[in-house]
């Protein structure tokens, strides 16, 4: 029973060797939009102070809501674990639209 379990131990270490680097790939997800948004709005920098150790002040964007470009104001956020970092929102034009990749906590 102990050399089956050394066995079945090995051949899961063995196998997880030999998978590929893009089993672990994170996926980007966007969307594509056929208008620019707008010119970011013009704003200061972060507004107050800190609520509170480890929050973070995220800068304003243009988000797609309802068919149409919204904007969304820069906020002090709290990290969902440990010291993860705020990826801004980014738009790229292509093949005559813009693709639109939402932020996220990296």
């Amino acid at each position: 029973m102990k050399l089956n379990k050394i066995l079945a131990t090995s051949a899961l270490a063995i196998g997880s060797f030999f998978i590929s680097p893009g089993a672990f790939a994170r996926v980007d997800v966007g969307i594509s939009v056929g208008v620019a948004p707008p010119a970011p709005l013009v704003a200061p920098g972060p507004i107050g102070i800190t609520p509170g150790p480890g929050y973070v002040w995220t800068n304003g964007y243009w988000d797609w809501v309802g068919g149409r470009w919204s904007w969304v104001g820069g906020r002090w956020a709290l990290p969902p674990h440990g010291h993860r970092v705020w990826v801004e929102p980014y738009y790229h034009p292509y093949q005559g639209h813009y693709h639109y990749h939402p932020g996220h906590w990296r």
